[in-house]
């Protein structure tokens, strides 16, 4: 039997996935590391999810080894596969962040066309960000103790974090509401996938209807990383889709607010809601540990 890879939170079960945000306290795996080694590949700066990647490693009974993109380089001192099959040949998991998804699944296909049980997790890409999901699932589970009649309302960029959301969304059928400026929509392919998972997903023309009576607002940066000669055109254009006191008025009264980090203050979100006592941020990147032991745990099953 092949390795199991995750690159995209469906391809978790809804069950496996449902398993994953609906656990209390922190979850027993044992060690299915123990004596073993994960190769972290970071292609791309990263705070949070290195960090959870390293500690989750940890507790699963392993060594981290971090690897940055200028010690491998990919596609220029050596090919994807070349640096997915080096690491594989040391490491009992290979978890990465990349900036094109390509490199991800050119990673699975040279692992097993070698026939090694090595697998491969997606800690992002431009297309996906698994792990945040789950992570941003559990922390919804806690405060709420399920997801029965309950709205998030994602406002802003249809970027690979609302993707991955709306996808998760769908699988634990969690109602979701979107907002973007014209031209950021989420890709229709998306939409699609979300529909047939039974999922319900309603597009919304301003972020008031996408906030209205919404249980959590969601939003991330306006300028992602790679995107940095757009960013004058982006704040221009995102202006009306900053998460105000006054745009959280049109949700619940308990409504939760959610950053997947790092956030920038007076752009996508003003400094009360960030730092208000809704805020979840800092539950969400605290989850992102736990969320890629689970994952990393069902991989290795």
């Amino acid at each position: 039997m092949g390795a199991r890879h995750l690159l995209e939170v469906d391809d978790l079960s809804a069950e496996e996935l449902l398993g994953l945000v609906t656990a209390t306290g922190p979850q027993r795996h044992g060690s299915p590391l123990k004596d073993r080694g994960v190769a972290l590949l970071f292609g791309l700066p990263s705070a949070r999810t290195r960090n959870a990647a390293e500690m989750a490693v940890v507790s699963l009974g392993g060594h981290p080894v971090t690897v940055r993109a200028e010690e491998v380089g990919i596609d220029t001192r050596e090919t994807a596969e070349d640096v997915a099959r080096t690491l594989a040949c040391y490491h009992a998991a290979l978890a990465a962040r990349v900036k094109d998804h390509s490199v991800l699944e050119r990673f699975v296909e040279a692992i097993d066309g070698q026939g090694w049980n090595v697998p491969v997790l997606n800690l992002l890409s431009d297309r996906s960000h698994p792990t945040e999901a789950v992570a941003d699932l559990s922390v919804l589970h806690r405060h709420w103790g399920g997801f029965d009649g309950r709205r998030l309302g994602w406002v802003g960029d249809g970027n690979n974090v609302l993707r991955s959301v709306a996808i998760a969304c769908s699988m634990v059928k969690l109602e979701l509401a979107i907002s973007t400026p014209p031209g950021f929509e989420l890709d229709a392919e998306t939409l699609s996938r979300c529909e047939e998972l039974g999922g319900r997903v309603e597009v919304c023309a301003t972020p008031e209807q996408a906030a209205a009576q919404a249980d959590a607002i969601y939003t991330d940066v306006w300028v992602s990383m790679g995107q940095e000669e757009e960013k004058a055109s982006r704040l221009e254009l995102f202006e009306a889709w900053r998460v105000t006191e006054r745009l959280f008025s049109n949700a619940t009264s308990d409504a939760l607010f959610l950053h997947c980090l790092p956030a920038h203050r007076g752009q996508e979100v003003d400094e009360e809601v960030l730092e208000g006592p809704r805020s979840v941020v800092w539950e969400q990147a605290a989850a992102r540990r736990e969320a890629i032991a689970g994952m990393l745990a069902l991989m290795l099953a």
